[in-house]
C-alpha cells in the first residue's frame, strides 16, 4: 500500500484552498473533481483545468504520481476561459 500525498489545490473561482490526501494512483481528474465539490464552485469539471507549477496537467488518464506531484504541492484549478468582469 503506498502512502498519501498531501497537497493543497486553490479553486481560483472562490479563492478556496482545499486541502487534499490523495493516493499516488489518483486521477488529476478526480483531485480536481473533489476540490470543485468542497469549493462549491459552479459549473461542470470540464469547464475547469489543473495547473501545476504553471504548466496545464493533462487530465485525461494521468494520475497525481505521473503529473510529478510531490508531497504538499500546490496545484490551481481555474476555468478555461475566462469570464467577462462586470
Amino acid at each position: 500500500m503506498s502512502p498519501t500525498i498531501p497537497v493543497r489545490i486553490m479553486v481560483l473561482e472562490s479563492w478556496h484552498e482545499i486541502p487534499l490526501q490523495l493516493d499516488p494512483g489518483t486521477a488529476v481528474s478526480e483531485a480536481k473533481h473533489r476540490a470543485l465539490l468542497a469549493a462549491h464552485a459552479a459549473g461542470q469539471p470540464e469547464d475547469y483545468l489543473v495547473k501545476y507549477r504553471g504548466a496545464e496537467v493533462p487530465e485525461g488518464t494521468t494520475t497525481v504520481a505521473q503529473a510529478g506531484v510531490v508531497p504538499n504541492a500546490n496545484l490551481v484549478v481555474l476555468r478555461r476561459r475566462r469570464q467577462a468582469v462586470r
